[in-house]
């Protein structure tokens, strides 16, 4: 019996070193993984990282994680046309992540996310003298308010998304749209695509929904290709 207690003893002892080593190994992962999401996103702000399941050290001897969530807070993209929209937040979780032989890249079967863009970053991505906010008259609009000919103008227009890679504001009507070319000068300030580059390939853009501070976006993938 002395024996047997002895060795539970040192068995539960090993553990707890296996433990530590464990959480360890993964805190110093997500600490590098961190570091490299920033320098080559050129974030000023340091994401989160946290790499979930356990153990992990038998997950990278396995080269697979279980999840990985990365939350991403003052996120700028580019638009392809020049300007970018900043993005408040981004949550993005990954699921069985594959890591290559040497480490230096991953791919994962699926991932799930969200990101919120407010309207001031909206009204900055759309242009000089555009104001992009909260329209309160039906799901998923937003206000767009300009200035033309020294007149002010306001148009309410659908929020969607377009190919998976673009934001879409589109009005539906145009104030004194019956002046003749009056609506195409008009709509060269309300309707407003801005296409999201630097996505990992493999994930899009989902579904949006209008909300009072913003603009919320989900975005999914399979197959999503991860730089090193």
């Amino acid at each position: 019996m002395r024996a047997l207690r002895i060795t539970l003893i040192v068995v539960v002892i090993l553990g707890g070193l296996f433990v530590a080593a464990d959480r360890i190994a993964v805190n110093i992962a997500e600490s590098k993984a961190a570091d490299k999401i920033k320098s080559s996103q050129g974030l000023t702000t340091t994401p989160n990282v946290s790499i979930k399941g356990f153990p992990f050290l038998t997950q990278v001897a396995g080269k697979e994680l279980d999840e990985v969530d990365v939350n991403v807070d003052g996120l700028t993209t580019a638009t392809g046309d020049g300007r970018s929209v900043r993005v408040t937040e981004l949550d993005a979780k990954l699921h069985n992540v594959r890591i290559s032989g040497s480490f230096s890249s991953a791919s994962a079967d699926r991932a799930t996310g969200s990101a919120h863009i407010s309207y001031a970053d909206l009204s900055q991505a759309a242009g000089p003298g555009v104001t992009v906010g909260y329209d309160s008259s039906g799901s998923n609009k937003v206000k767009i308010t300009g200035s033309l000919l020294g007149l002010t103008l306001t148009a309410h227009s659908q929020v969607t998304i377009v190919n998976g890679t673009t934001i879409r504001l589109h009005a539906e009507s145009i104030p004194g749209g019956s002046i003749p070319q009056w609506e195409d000068k008009v709509r060269e300030k309300a309707d407003i695509e801005r296409k999201i580059e630097g996505l990992p390939s493999g994930m899009r853009l989902d579904k949006v929904e209008t909300t009072k501070d913003g603009i919320d976006v989900s975005v999914t993938g399979n197959n999503v290709q991860l730089t090193g």
